[in-house]
């Protein structure tokens, strides 16, 4: 199975889209995120990848009234992310609908906390998004406002021996620019960690991606401003789908 999985940014409940995660950048491209899911869903979409920016921004999620609306109005299997960092916002998530959780900075900043959510909660429901400038391979949080020093193998090593299942990854040079996937980044990850469900995640241009992608042994691909652009359509998502099996 290869997933190709839609995202949706939010800011103040609206749907927005950025350039390399810089807020500076904010563009407001509809004001009803959840007529944007149920499109996704009336074709044939299975996941969607919810980002609450106000969340990541502040430390904790401020979009749940969306996660719930798109939760309780459409059957896609949420993956909600931006400012979760206690049990309790993970629990709040997933009582507001989410299908599982994606974090980042608290997997950086309380690496124990992340760990104990993956036993706790099960490999299923706890992702982790590893987001990383490949000039030097160092993680990137707090919605790529923060740099670290914590090496992005060593990272993805310290939680795939504690039971992690599914990552995320990006090369946050590409993000929202559309100048294409950093393949070999997503090569070597594979390389190394080769039974984890890894998404791609940023600079995709348009389908032949998601097929490169699939040909490295990426399990799944997320998407958003291609789409926005009109560089993907929803009738590319329709017959991408159909020959690959989704």
């Amino acid at each position: 199975m290869f997933d190709i999985i839609p995202s949706i940014y939010l800011i103040n409940g609206k749907c927005v889209r950025l350039k390399r995660g810089d807020f500076a950048t904010e563009e407001v491209i509809s004001n009803n995120p959840l007529e944007i899911a149920q499109a996704f869903e009336d074709h044939g979409i299975r996941w969607l990848h919810l980002v609450d920016l106000d969340g990541a921004r502040r430390g904790e999620p401020k979009n749940y009234h969306i996660l719930e609306a798109i939760a309780g109005y459409t059957n896609l299997n949420v993956d909600f992310t931006g400012g979760v960092s206690t049990d309790g916002d993970v629990i709040k998530s997933f009582e507001h609908g989410a299908h599982a959780i994606t974090a980042a900075s608290v997997a950086v900043t309380y690496p124990e906390r992340f760990a104990q959510w993956i036993m706790s909660y099960g490999r299923e429901k706890i992702f982790l998004a590893a987001d990383t400038n490949p000039a030097d391979h160092k993680i990137k949080t707090r919605g790529w406002i923060k740099k670290t020093e914590v090496d992005l193998f060593d990272h993805i090593e310290n939680f795939h021996g504690r039971g992690l299942k599914y990552l995320k990854c990006s090369d946050v040079t590409r993000d929202g620019v559309m100048e294409g996937p950093n393949f070999e980044l997503y090569k070597d990850v594979v390389k190394k960690f080769p039974s984890i469900h890894l998404a791609a995640n940023g600079g995709v241009r348009n389908i032949s991606d998601f097929k490169e992608l699939k040909d490295i042994g990426v399990t799944a691909v997320v998407f958003g401003r291609a789409y926005y652009e009109g560089k993907i359509s929803l009738q590319d998502l329709d017959k991408f789908m159909s020959e690959h099996g989704n």
